[in-house]
């Protein structure tokens, strides 16, 4: 991005750094404003680990997602120094630095922060490394920890819709002991990597209030009963205390200064301000203005994370979760998702596609998306017959079932690629609706859509959304929307502002209703939507299981 004209010698400046799936970024903040003058990007070298283990070339089950944790600090010795380099400041002018990741994102570490997968002894293990939150494979121990709950009438259970997602903390730790003890045992904190990245820029294990509440089953102050666990697995009694337990950071808060080291690392001054860490998608909110009730923020990239602010405390059916002050303190924060957006439609371009489209591509100067898009643009509604069901990574709301798979219906031999790519586009809007409807049934207002994220580039997908939900849909202005929070949050914790909420008014940007319904087009979709619907109760709740018993026949098929 170009620099602002605005780099006096007395402005004072942020760095935030988000965390994605496939790289981290980092972005140059103004205090007073919120003026981005730089930004970097960096790739993790070992990406996704879903295939082989690094170094050893053990294949790796199905719906496993690891990643390496050496990648993440590489981000802070490359992509700060060079978004400050962009930006043409001076580094001693920096007063705080705040960041965000994906979750849940967790590892286990040695009681310094080691984690377990550099140690000689583990680097072997696949549990051992960082579980990624597209790790699936802990549907099992997540049907278990669902079952015992309903089963108890444990009281945080409705506070998450009624079901524990395979993605969050407790499953992926019952799956490490039930499946490598040793690792288990030698893990001595089982730590987010939200959280962990702290660690290593302030030397302060402070574990933050949004992981802990929407992924670690907080609430009211409490997690899970010692006697709750024990009914899963007698060794797993104790987790909490020996293992999860740590003192908890308000989001804003102030997690600790920036150690040498990590000054080294960033070029930053040594005893900033380093905020307590964040998820991704909430620290989202305030960089798009969305800190009020009734305004829902989807942050659409790989996966879609919805989050908003509520003054009412609802149990939303197959919601992620409602914590207090999840996003910014004084009003319930809701969270709701979909496990895949970015990532169907990466696939289908990656697999689906025949050579002359790519070629034609090519001619045009374009991508193979934007020429599917194009194409798919200028069909009518229902014209390609087709209708989707977005569960290629699972369902996260609000089925809350990762076992489920996607489908497509109605395809025949005139049916062309654009025809399933636009059905595909619009089973992710469909997603969307079904969790806007869903919480507006509970007693949950959602009165604006606000999209963040990579995929708000695409407009006729955004129109789609506005089409499909009825919704006028705002966009943030920011193209690093995630960072921005976390420059937000390194603001105040550097006490630039007093709260969120006044950093938010200065520094946040969006743009209202870029997109609002058209009204015949919205029209069509209702027919559209309801066969959507039926799809997803007929195959997603229960009426029929064949996605279920597909994915145990692949299992047994590959474990052969």
């Amino acid at each position: 991005m170009p620099p602002s004209t605005d780099v006096s010698a007395d402005a004072r400046f942020a760095v935030g750094v988000d965390f994605g799936t496939l790289s981290g970024r980092a972005v140059v903040v103004r205090v007073s404003d919120g003026a981005e003058l730089g930004s970097a990007v960096h790739e993790f070298s070992h990406g996704v680990v879903d295939r082989a283990l690094p170094g050893t070339g053990e294949q790796l089950p199905p719906d496993w997602a690891l990643q390496v944790p050496s990648d993440y600090v590489n981000v802070l010795r490359t992509a700060v120094p060079q978004a400050v380099a962009a930006a043409g400041i001076d580094p001693s002018r920096v007063i705080g630095i705040g960041t965000d990741f994906t979750a849940c994102t967790v590892l286990p570490t040695r009681a310094d922060g080691t984690p377990l997968c550099e140690l000689p002894q583990f680097a072997e293990r696949r549990h051992a490394y960082v579980k990624l939150w597209k790790h699936h494979a802990a549907q099992p121990q997540a049907d278990r920890i669902n079952a015992l709950a309903a089963e108890r009438g444990e009281s945080w259970l409705p506070r998450y819709g009624g079901l524990i997602s395979s993605e969050w903390e407790f499953a992926k730790a019952l799956q490490v002991l039930e499946e490598d003890p040793e690792v288990y045992e030698a893990t001595d904190r089982w730590v987010e990597a939200a959280d962990w990245i702290v660690w290593q820029l302030c030397g302060t294990y402070v574990r933050n209030a949004c992981t802990a509440g929407y992924k670690g089953i907080l609430q009211d102050g409490a997690y899970p009963t010692r006697d709750y666990l024990a009914a899963l697995n007698p060794t797993f009694a104790d987790f909490v205390t020996d293992k999860l337990d740590q003192p908890i950071g308000l989001l804003g808060g102030r997690a600790g200064e920036l150690t040498a080291e990590a000054a080294v690392w960033t070029g930053l001054p040594e005893g900033i301000a380093v905020a307590v860490g964040n998820v991704d998608a909430h620290v989202t909110a305030p960089a798009a203005q969305a800190v009020e009730p009734g305004q829902m923020v989807a942050i659409m990239g790989t996966s879609t994370c919805h989050i908003m602010n509520g003054d009412v405390l609802r149990e939303v059916p197959g919601m992620c979760g409602v914590v207090d002050g999840g996003i910014v303190a004084g009003l319930w924060g809701y969270e709701a998702g979909q496990s895949g957006v970015g990532d169907i439609f990466a696939w289908f371009v990656d697999t689906s596609v025949p050579p002359e489209y790519v070629a034609e591509a090519e001619r045009r100067g374009v991508s193979v998306h934007e020429y599917l898009t194009d194409l798919a643009a200028g069909q009518r509604v229902g014209e390609h017959g087709l209708i989707a069901l977005d569960w290629h990574s699972g369902n996260r709301s609000v089925l809350v079932n990762h076992e489920l798979s996607g489908v497509v219906v109605g395809q025949t031999l005139s049916t062309r690629p654009e025809d399933t790519y636009r059905a595909l586009l619009e089973a992710t809007a469909f997603g969307t609706r079904t969790i806007i409807e869903t919480f507006q049934q509970a007693g949950v207002a959602v009165e604006e859509l606000i999209v963040a994220g990579g995929l708000l580039k695409n407009s006729f997908l955004m129109q789609t959304y506005a089409d499909v939900t009825g919704l006028p849909l705002s966009t943030a202005v920011s193209e690093q929307a995630p960072a921005l929070g976390s420059a937000i949050h390194a603001a105040v914790a550097a006490g630039a502002y007093d709260d969120i909420r006044s950093a938010a008014a200065a520094m946040g940007k969006v743009d209202r209703a870029v997109y609002t319904p058209d009204p015949d087009r919205a029209k069509a979709y209702e027919a559209l939507f309801a066969e959507y619907t039926r799809l997803h109760d007929y195959f997603g709740r229960g009426e029929n299981d064949v996605l279920r018993r597909l994915r145990d026949i692949r299992r047994k098929a590959l474990s052969t």
